[in-house]
């Protein structure tokens, strides 16, 4: 098996669905902490942190693909994800952080949306993983920095 068959993936939970954020994404895992409110800004944007003195914006995983906001819990934690293009680092707040995964292209199954539904493209496939279906969020669309 070559090393471009095996993906690794941080498995988050959302309402205890699971989905899979790809590791080349992701700059650090951090609790929860302040978050500075931006007014006018979209309903998933949470606001700005303080993170080793840069300013980084925070969104809402839940409210930005279309589920409902839920209290934060002991268990919530702000993803800190980095663009594939040097943009700015952003961070996204997710219900848990569970264990780290491994998966090759073949567990993974692509999947193909209508071009003009919005929120379709906010995942790349379905991972099998055990006995569980990951969705595989397609972090570029996300976070908006899709070309």
């Amino acid at each position: 098996m070559a090393a471009d068959d095996l993906k690794q993936f941080i498995i988050i939970n959302l309402d205890k669905d699971p989905y899979g954020v790809e590791i080349k994404y992701i700059e650090s895992i951090i609790v929860m902490q302040s978050i500075t409110r931006i007014p006018k800004a979209q309903s998933y944007f949470k606001g700005v942190i303080n993170l080793r003195g840069d300013v980084v914006p925070v969104m809402s995983l839940r409210k930005r693909i279309g589920l409902d906001e839920v209290e934060d819990t002991p268990t919530s934690r702000i993803i800190i994800l980095k663009p594939d293009n040097q943009g700015a680092p952003v961070g996204i707040i997710v219900d848990e952080v569970r264990e780290v995964i491994s998966l090759e292209n073949s567990q993974i199954e692509k999947i193909v949306y209508d071009e003009k539904a919005d929120k379709a493209n906010y995942c790349n496939g379905i991972g099998k993983y055990e006995n569980e279906l990951i969705s595989i969020l397609n972090i570029p669309s996300i976070i908006g920095q899709e070309k």
